[in-house]
């Protein structure tokens, strides 16, 4: 089976896709289809194998845990499914991870005691850069965590941190400068090695994983992550105290696999980690991936869970990963931060001091030197050089350009062209950009980006006199337009059975902190992977003021104190953001360690409005010494419409009812107060909604907040196999592979022949490819294979909770290799030569498999198996 990419959560422009590597398809004389592939994101013939009783961290005994796995490998001997074991796990889940062929995972479905077959995940690590920002405090005040290291003391001292990700550089000096018993970084492992790569579609592919003991980062993004949790240096962290772990999952460069980040958790809970942050995700799962399960069993266990919610904003709702999305995980928005630290350069005569970014694709600006300023047109308005300029216009000159019109690839080899040194690049709107000049030929000349503010008071100077262009080495530190706000990277949710998420946010957009010696030492890196180590410093400063918080209501106390945020869409309209994007807003540390109150459960989910109103009773513990009188209101979110790619946001709060308008709660006691909420009516269905229960004290105090979220309508009408505005689902051919396995054509590109097409079923380029697109996630897919006279020849697929397309005209490719099974035993048949149609049918998210209604079917084309 194949998947969308899964990625780890760094963040990447807004407009790309964060799914499997795009192709388009062509095939002459073929029909041409549009849109991207989104496959090969598991690990071909990986599979997880569950069994049936619960892990050992739920109680099951090690002997029946190694009973029913020795049941399991007899079972499958005795019914011919050959297989070698990855992974056996009894901790944190029960069951294996596998390598299996299709045919072989069929039978092993069908055996005694195995409850759910999963693919294994590739989780890949796009490449970071670095640039010297070493500056972290204004992340820091904006959660509150300056607060609580200088006035109430806390640092984190004596809290063990898990940090599992690309491994932690243990060297430098801000993390401790060493590994073991007595560092900082006392703790960790190395699961994979350093040539690690199980990314079946790259070219350094080498799923093998070679384990030590010495988790040093050669990536990178693990150092900066683990910076924030707590570096004590020349960066400072939330929890500058804390002792550190480093369980490194990726190889230096490439992809790891779901598998081993559960073994990875099974070792963090061994070394009696505390907190574990994982900035590691894979976008449009579901909370029932076994990564998500084992996550939610280390809560159980006294573990605080910290994860990135996903960096998929751009792809629309229902878009947050797994692990972040585990029922007891503290899953995590990113705002971006208040300040960038820039590199920066002067223009004189005029004074102005300028912070820049390097373009992508171009080389980096110098650190010394002048050039003269000109720019490309008049009025500022027009000067956006999309077209051509004359030869030596700008010879020797640094050229100040605005955004707009063109794309920035021509804007800057036009200058190129025209003689420029350098092109200084402005942005069009509010904030600032981070563009990438990557085109043919190649840019040759340093590009720069600054603001929309900038741009224009540049412009200015240029047109008062002339201006001079002088590179330093020297940092400023520079308010963010969208300082508070959400990232436009990080995720939406809801979860796809309607769970609230995410949970929390913090800062991620443009931090700064600590990154391997080798590789500069600092770096600015932005994402939810940034995000989620706020939390989970966080959490470590909670657990030394207050040792005894349970694992299980670390989010509750951390949602209650949170401060919701308004809409990054325009936040002078003073509406509230997404509950599903921001959750309960940003991370308030210092207002949750000196919280004398918790308002339980700490989220509310509605579900689908179709049965009506909504009640939930939220119970008010008071921990102070004086009876306390809170005052009852409501702070309604902006909702969502019912298109999940092309988001739209409107003002349609829903109606709060309160049993009473405020409720006394005693010292020392606890009160009850009954909260229903009604979708507003006049909201589109399948919109999400939400918004904030408010807790305001009598004669003042904190505030506390419990926020909610649902759908309105019924859920079960949202389509799922939609045509993609392509005729989805198609019988393709694969025409080009980076690399085939088995029947499977890794990130390849597709056909789709006039039907009925014939195949020889002889290897990936010559069997049914069944292209389908998924508009949601859905709970079961199942493909049933019949003949030209409809006679059934049983299933060639039939999986659980799948994610949906990252994109509106995404697909994943199905292979038919030849082989069904039976619905119930183990049998399998290989399909004669003949002609035949795919029937496929997926049950829809929180569907009921016996309500009709809550199935899609529909029929593929006919093709003809026509062996040699």
């Amino acid at each position: 089976m194949t998947h969308k990419r899964f990625s780890l959560l760094l963040c990447v422009a807004a407009a790309t896709a964060l799914a499997g590597m795009p192709s388009v398809l062509t095939a002459a004389p073929s029909e041409p289809v549009a849109g991207e592939l989104q496959g090969a994101e598991s690990l071909p013939n990986a599979w997880f194998v569950q069994l049936s009783s619960a892990p050992a961290a739920d109680g099951t005994s090690a002997a029946k845990l190694a009973s029913e796995k020795n049941a399991f490998r007899s079972a499958a001997k005795k019914a011919g499914a050959k297989f070698t074991e990855r992974y056996a796990f009894d901790t944190l889940w029960n069951g294996l991870s596998v390598t299996a062929s299709r045919s072989d995972i069929a039978k092993i479905r069908t055996l005694t005691g195995v409850t759910a077959v999963w693919p294994v995940a590739v989780i890949e690590a796009p490449p970071v850069e670095a640039s010297s920002s070493p500056e972290l405090f204004t992340a820091l005040a904006m959660t509150g965590a300056d607060v609580a290291q200088s006035e109430l003391g806390y640092t984190g001292a004596g809290v063990k941190v898990a940090v599992m990700d690309t491994g932690i550089d243990y060297d430098h000096p801000d993390l401790g400068g060493c590994f073991g018993p007595g560092c900082r970084v006392a703790y960790g492992y190395d699961f994979v090695g350093d040539a690690f790569n199980a990314d079946p579609g790259s070219p350094a592919y080498n799923p093998t994983p070679v384990p030590d003991t010495d988790p040093d980062d050669c990536g990178g993004h693990g150092t900066h992550v683990a910076g924030i949790v707590g570096a004590n240096g020349t960066v400072k962290g939330v929890a500058p105290d804390a002792t550190l772990g480093a369980y490194r999952v990726f190889g230096c460069n490439g992809s790891t696999t779901a598998d081993i980040m559960i073994a990875a958790m099974e070792r963090a809970l061994a070394d009696g980690m505390q907190v574990l942050n994982m900035s590691i995700g894979s976008s449009f799962q579901w909370p029932q991936y076994p990564t998500a399960q084992a996550a939610d069993r280390l809560v159980n266990k006294r573990m605080v869970v910290v994860a990135s919610i996903g960096n998929s904003g751009a792809n629309g709702l229902y878009s947050a990963g797994a692990p972040g999305l585990g029922r007891k995980v503290i899953g995590v928005a990113s705002f971006d931060n208040s300040h960038v630290a820039l590199t920066t350069f002067t223009v004189t005569p005029a004074g102005l001091t300028i912070g820049y970014t390097n373009a992508t694709a171009a080389p980096p600006a110098p650190t010394t030197g002048s050039l003269p300023l000109a720019k490309s047109g008049t009025p500022a308005t027009a000067n956006d050089a999309c077209a051509a300029f004359a030869p030596g216009q700008f010879a020797g000159q640094a050229v100040l350009i605005r955004r707009g019109t063109c794309a920035f690839h021509v804007k800057a080899l036009n200058a190129q062209n025209a003689g420029a040194a350098a092109v200084v690049l402005y942005n069009n709107a509010p904030g600032r950009v981070n563009p990438t000049v990557a085109g043919v030929p190649a840019i040759t000349i340093p590009v720069v980006a600054v603001s929309d503010t900038e741009g224009v008071a540049i412009n200015n100077a240029i047109t008062a006199g002339a201006q001079t262009l002088n590179w330093t080495a020297t940092l400023g530190s520079f308010p963010s337009a969208t300082g508070g706000l959400i990232s436009s990277f990080s995720s939406y949710g809801l979860s796809p059975d309607l769970t609230v998420k995410p949970d929390i946010g913090a800062p991620g957009g443009q931090i700064y902190s600590t990154y391997p010696m080798e590789l500069g030492a600092y770096a600015t890196i932005s994402g939810t992977s940034m995000a989620s180590p706020h939390v989970a410093g966080a959490a470590a400063l909670m657990l030394q003021a207050k040792p005894r918080t349970n694992s299980q209501i670390m989010r509750t106390i951390l949602q209650n104190s949170a401060d919701p945020k308004p809409w990054f869409g325009n936040p002078a309209l003073g509406f509230l953001d997404n509950v599903h994007r921001q959750g309960a807003g940003m991370l308030d540390i210092d207002d949750a360690i000196l919280a004398t109150t918790k308002v339980e459960p700490g989220k509310i989910a509605t579900g689908e409005s179709e049965a009506g109103p909504y009640t939930e009773t939220l119970k008010v513990e008071n921990n102070g010494d004086a009876d306390v009188t809170y005052d009852l209101s409501h702070a309604p979110a902006l909702a969502t419409g019912p298109n999940t790619f092309t988001v739209g946001f409107f003002n349609g709060p829903a109606t709060v009812a309160f049993s009473a308008p405020s409720v006394t709660v005693p010292a020392g006691g606890s009160a009850t107060v009954d909260v229903t909420i009604t979708a507003n009516a006049g909201l589109a269905d399948l919109s999400q909604y939400g918004g904030y229960i408010v807790f305001t004290p009598q004669g003042g105090g904190q505030t506390y907040r419990v926020p909610y979220a649902g759908l309105k309508g019924d859920y079960q009408s949202k389509p799922v196999l939609t045509t993609g505005g392509t005729g989805f689902p198609l019988v393709g051919r694969a025409t080009a592979c980076v690399r085939v396995i088995g029947f499977e054509c890794i990130n390849g590109s597709f056909a789709v022949p006039a039907a009925p097409a014939t195949f020889t079923m002889t290897d990936a380029f010559n069997v049914p490819q069944l292209l389908v697109h998924f508009d949601h996630q859905s709970r079961r897919f199942r493909v049933e294979i019949f003949d030209q006279n409809g006679k059934t020849w049983h299933r060639a697929y039939n999986d659980e909770f799948m994610p949906r397309n990252s994109t509106a005209t995404g697909f994943f490719a199905f292979p038919i290799d030849g082989t069904t099974f039976g619905g119930n035993g183990n049998k399998t048949w290989t399909l004669p030569d003949g002609t035949y149609y795919a029937k496929i049918s997926v049950l829809k998210a929180l569907g009921d498999d016996n309500n009709p209604a809550h199935w899609e079917t529909v029929n593929t084309a006919s093709f003809i198996i026509d062996r040699p």
